[in-house]
């Protein structure tokens, strides 16, 4: 028994502009899944083999399928490069919408062009009721077969991985030097010997552990000049204070560092480094 289904396109556009509806009022359910998992991994590139090739007789069924899945992927990531140089830039609702306008797009190229076919010739999906013989199917069908069912197994074991596996947010400290006025601009480059320098000096634990020390070592052309700390911050604390102190030695192109050393380890967590030229008073 075969039933034919003639609006494909008409519940494919349907679909993807329920999940927009989906993910707008209800940011985190189950069917925001189960309508995004197509979505990203079929949609997209069925609907542009449908307005590349409208006739029946140009591809198989499971070509079509085999194809669609793999097109489906290269069409997000090219939309997702394009969005990326735009001001929007690759976010949820930027991909989400720019996939959208393409579904609807290739969808309705595709339905134009079918409607300039004979009907006979036009392509629709049918299916079928009941098993077809595996010995009946050709063998470049069969690859087709065998290749998409493991696409899909796989598409599925990592949306499942990705789902069950908790998320861990990558450890770091974040660690910055800004000028006097707060911005990242604007230190201070000439001065004169005795004359005071200040910046504002950060620290961010982002390391997920709490209570941890961290000294800032202030270095002049090799020589510590000022230790600041023990600085012990919980985790997602910040610390960030003016730090000032004057320089007593003239010279054009000194080198300023302020390392970064956290609780017990000996090696620099991190470092920064301003040029000065100091002249003499």
């Amino acid at each position: 028994m075969r039933i034919k289904l003639a609006i494909e396109l008409l519940a494919i556009d349907f679909i993807s502009i329920l999940l927009i509806f989906v993910i707008s009022i209800l940011p985190a359910n189950a069917l925001r899944i189960i309508l995004g998992f197509p979505f990203i991994l079929f949609f997209p590139g069925y609907t542009l083999i449908a307005a590349l090739f409208p006739r029946k007789t140009e591809l198989s069924g499971t070509e079509r399928a085999a194809l669609s899945f793999g097109l489906s992927i290269a069409v997000a990531l090219l939309i997702g490069l394009v969005i990326n140089y735009t001001p929007w830039g690759i976010e949820l609702y930027s991909l989400l919408s720019a996939l959208t306008v393409f579904i609807l797009l290739t969808s309705l190229v595709a339905w134009h062009r079918r409607l300039r076919c004979p009907s006979e010739e036009s392509f629709s999906i049918a299916l079928n009721l009941g098993f077809l013989r595996w010995t009946a199917i050709s063998h470049w069908d069969k690859i087709l077969s065998i290749f998409l069912i493991l696409l899909i197994l796989g598409a599925t074991g990592s949306l499942a991985y990705a789902l069950v596996t908790p998320k861990s947010s990558e450890k770091f400290t974040e660690f910055y030097v800004l000028g006097p006025d707060g911005t990242a601009e604007n230190y201070p480059k000439e001065l004169v010997v005795g004359e005071e320098f200040t910046v504002i000096l950060g620290i961010v634990n982002h390391e997920h552990e709490d209570s941890l020390a961290y000294r800032v070592e202030i270095v002049i052309q090799g020589e510590t000049v000022n230790v600041i700390g023990p600085l012990v911050l919980d985790n997602e604390e910040r610390w960030e204070n003016e730090v000032s102190f004057i320089l007593q030695r003239a010279g054009k192109g000194q080198k300023l560092e302020f390392i970064l050393y956290k609780q017990g380890e000996d090696s620099p967590s991190g470092s920064l480094h301003l040029w000065l030229d100091i002249k003499e008073g």
